[in-house]
């Protein structure tokens, strides 16, 4: 039996910000049980929802020193889905209405996560062989296991995988103030462990001491290495090319499922989406005061509003994409200019382009499950979720080939009768655009072509079983 204590910043169904979330809390329960004991560790927000937090049962609690302050660590746990979840408490890190907030106050809050997580192992009696850490949140859970914590006989022969779910995001700060904070010693903070560019970076501690490093799918582990994508770390990447490796993520086949999905109007399968699908297009149309018309092309995009998911692109050719044969829902906040130029566009285009500036979990589903195409142009993905869920709802991806979305979605090919979706390569609006065209033109004068598009499409497994198997023979090979 290999024990496995997975450890993230955030985990569904108890904290979600993006889909870090979905991996930590979905992942653990497709494993195989008879050889893997995997657990999952995340601090005990105040924010995560009353419910789950009445449910929780106190463990234990003990005191750490972190920056010359001694601090309560609380720990609780909680079993859900058949995985075993602890929860690590001290209301002054994890206090207040969100999980992260300034990049200073999350440094702290996540060098005292770290130390905590490792403390509270053998109090737990739980020793896991494997500690897999995500994100910059986790990074200097490796450092610590190799520094103070390499010298207590419980913690000999653990071993360390770093998963990168978006290399952007490091957990960068003054290197003197990271100094005090962490209490690690001065060696530490050279160029080839925890300093980057004068400052401390924890995501860089992470993957210089992991024994493992992963990334969330195959194509993006390569391009991080090279400097458009490696943020700065390509050098790093290159140099731990031998521990590297991508293992795409999977999407949640029962919460994801055109079948059962009690959010949509009207359920359907693999068999019988050609006579229901459209009959949530109709009933979408209808909430959103579009032209009723169920023939009608309709484009969904379901998104972080942001400049990594390639809206300027669709900004510049925003009126071209609005053509009269088009319809095109947004359903997303972020940045102010995207979320003015879609509100501008809906009033310009009423009857058939509908932004929807929030997020709401049930309108992301009418909206994957009423869809034709589904719309994502991003100039970087790591994997990316929202491909696999149209996918999932037979609805037709129309992708830029990076990443995830590269790995994901098999472009479609009319002389061989492949292919899942259409997708354009280089980084422009008015390529896009014709892959846009060219879909709408297989929409509407090759239908059978495009139902067979869907078909295998909705046949595809991308269910967490997959990658679950990867990690198991990841954690084999350590």
């Amino acid at each position: 039996m290999k024990n496995v204590l997975l450890i993230a910043s955030e985990a569904v169904p108890f904290i979600k910000t993006g889909g870090l979330a979905d991996v930590a809390g979905s992942l653990p329960k497709y494993f195989d049980k008879t050889k893997y004991d995997v657990r999952v560790m995340i601090p005990k927000y105040t924010c995560i929802p009353w419910e789950y937090r009445e449910k929780m049962v106190y463990k234990t609690h003990f005191y750490i020193d972190l920056a010359w302050r001694t601090q309560y660590v609380g720990v609780f746990e909680l079993e859900w889905n058949g995985v075993t979840f602890y929860f690590i408490d001290n209301e002054f890190y994890f206090g207040g209405p969100k999980p992260y907030r300034w990049i200073h106050e999350d440094i702290e809050k996540f060098a005292f996560f770290s130390k905590a997580a490792l403390s509270a192992l053998p109090v737990l009696g739980f020793r896991p062989d494997i500690i897999h850490c995500n994100d910059w949140q986790t990074g200097l859970i490796p450092v610590y296991l190799k520094e103070r914590f390499s010298q207590g006989e419980f913690y000999q022969g653990i071993k360390s995988i770093m998963t990168i779910h978006n290399l952007k995001f490091q957990g960068i700060w003054n290197l003197k103030k990271v100094k005090d904070i962490t209490g690690l010693p001065d060696e530490y903070f050279t160029s080839d462990k925890l300093e980057a560019y004068n400052d401390a970076n924890y995501l860089k501690g992470g993957i210089v001491y992991a024994d493992r490093v992963t990334t969330v799918s195959e194509t993006y582990a390569e391009e991080i290495k090279t400097p458009f994508y490696g943020e700065n770390l390509d050098g790093l990447m290159n140099a731990r090319a031998n521990v590297l490796s991508g293992i795409v993520n999977g999407i949640d086949y029962d919460e994801y499922n055109p079948e059962t999905d009690k959010r949509i109007e009207h359920n359907y399968n693999q068999i019988t989406f050609r006579k229901e699908k459209w009959k949530n297009k109709v009933a979408l149309q209808k909430e959103l005061g579009l032209k009723e018309d169920k023939s009608k092309f309709m484009i969904g995009l379901v998104s972080r509003l942001t400049d990594q998911k390639g809206l300027d692109l669709v900004a510049y050719v925003m009126d071209q994409i609005c053509a009269e044969d088009v319809q095109f829902v947004v359903l997303g906040t972020g940045e102010e200019r995207y979320e003015n130029m879609f509100r501008h566009y809906d009033w310009k285009y009423n009857d058939r382009v509908s932004a929807n500036i929030y997020y709401s979990e049930d309108m992301s589903h009418k909206v994957y499950a009423s869809c034709d195409a589904f719309l994502m142009p991003s100039l970087f993905e790591p994997c990316g979720l929202s491909q696999l869920m149209s996918l999932r709802y037979g609805t037709v991806p129309i992708v830029r080939e990076t990443g995830g979305l590269k790995d994901t979605v098999e472009p479609y090919n009319e002389y061989e009768n492949k292919g899942t979706g259409f997708s354009f390569a280089n980084y422009n609006a008015h390529e896009m655009l014709s892959i846009i065209n060219y879909a709408k033109d297989v929409y509407y004068n090759h239908k059978r072509e495009w139902n067979k598009i869907v078909d295998r499409g909705m046949k595809k497994d991308f269910s967490w079983n997959n990658s679950a198997r990867k990690y198991e023979q990841l954690y084999d090979s350590l």
